[in-house]
């Protein structure tokens, strides 16, 4: 945790509420180890926690309403109605995140939270469960709210589905919210049971390099919404509750039932992907880290050609990463820009970093950004 991010969101609360916070509640954001697009198709996803957060600085207010400010906005913004969509911008997810607590019924204190991150915008790295999620569990401890961990996703998941407009799944939220530092969290994404899942990477010699593809990345468009329309409508097609309901064993004669082709390839995606996190489950279960390799680079090839998710900038980097020796790579998040995960022997993130800029440079992309990432902890109040 750079704690320069926790001085910045007490700064940005002195300066603007000229106070002190009663404290800092923190929130990560999260990359996806393998599956994708499966949450809301009822299915399997294994994320984990970046050590990069976002901080909430809060304190109960004296007058009614809710004030957010932050240091990567130069205004603050005050609500004192929480109906959906009064808001916009960045501001909607705190406010979104005030609606859906009142909206269950919870009386939220009013507060005024000042918000400061690291957590790259853009990249496909979930920043905006991230600050969900650290109002959310700064909101819960001021007020004394009666909010179990396990319930605290949907809520905040609801307030990007609603409130914002984002028909996300639940992978975000849960991800940011209940995932435990040195583990991948394996949820269940119907039953909302979770296991944390050992991922050691240094032990075993191994990173997880991560190449923001500096591609733009943006979830409240067409094209996420429309996957989600398509696997919604080939489930009603074949008579089931969610793709996850589809196995691979069905998916020959499910795929023989569908007219569509756009619509067999998003089916194929998801039901190959589903098996593809519960193989990579039961191979990190049993230490074998390597051998995941292969199951990311399926995992790319599925987003690329049967769900088509991905651009140029990702595949590339992929292709690169493979070329440099990366035991597997993949486009992790909802697609269309953001970040790719490549899993690699230690003492070879300076050289696979090398090979990506260079692929970058022959094709005049903008240079990407990388880092190593080992899995954080999630949400909690740091002081």
């Amino acid at each position: 945790m750079d704690m320069t991010v926790a001085s910045s969101a007490v700064a940005a609360f002195r300066s603007t509420f000229a106070a002190e916070p009663t404290g800092l509640w923190a929130a990560p954001g999260r990359v996806n180890l393998i599956g994708e697009h499966t949450d809301y198709n009822d299915g399997f996803v294994l994320p984990f926690a970046l050590p990069q957060r976002v901080i909430a600085a809060a304190a109960v207010a004296d007058s009614p309403g809710w004030t957010v400010c932050s240091d990567f906005a130069s205004d603050a913004v005050t609500f004192t109605s929480t109906e959906p969509q009064p808001i916009e911008g960045w501001a909607a997810y705190a406010a979104g995140v005030v609606w859906a607590l009142r909206d269950a019924g919870f009386d939220v204190p009013p507060a005024r939270i000042a918000l400061a991150s690291d957590v790259p915008v853009g990249a496909g790295v979930s920043s905006s469960a991230a600050l969900e999620s650290a109002v959310l569990t700064a909101l819960v401890e001021l007020g004394g709210l009666d909010l179990p961990v396990a319930a605290r996703p949907a809520l905040a998941q609801r307030a990007e589905n609603v409130y914002v407009g984002a028909p996300t799944g639940i992978l975000d939220q849960s991800a940011s919210i209940r995932c435990t530092e040195g583990n991948a969290l394996f949820l269940d994404c119907r039953s909302l049971a979770v296991e944390q899942i050992p991922f050691d990477l240094a032990a075993a010699g191994l990173a997880i390099l991560i190449i923001n593809s500096n591609a733009p990345h943006q979830h409240v468009d067409g094209e996420y919404g429309a996957r989600r329309k398509s696997c919604e409508e080939a489930a009603r097609i074949l008579g089931v509750p969610a793709l996850r309901d589809v196995t691979t064993a069905d998916l020959a004669e499910a795929l023989r039932t569908l007219d569509d082709e756009v619509m067999r390839r998003r089916v194929r995606h998801i039901v190959t992907e589903d098996e593809r996190v519960l193989e990579t489950v039961a191979l990190l279960r049993s230490g074998r880290i390597r051998e995941i390799g292969p199951l990311m680079t399926a995992s790319h090839a599925s987003m690329r050609d049967d769900f088509e998710i991905t651009v140029a900038e990702v595949d590339v980097a992929v292709e690169a990463a493979l070329a440099a020796g990366a035991y597997g790579a993949r486009m992790t998040g909802g697609g269309f820009g953001g970040c790719v995960l490549a899993l690699i022997d230690t003492d070879r993130a300076a050289a696979t970093t090398a090979a990506v800029e260079s692929a970058y440079a022959e094709r005049g992309f903008t240079a990407p950004t990388t880092w190593s990432a080992t899995p954080g902890p999630g949400a909690a109040r740091l002081k």
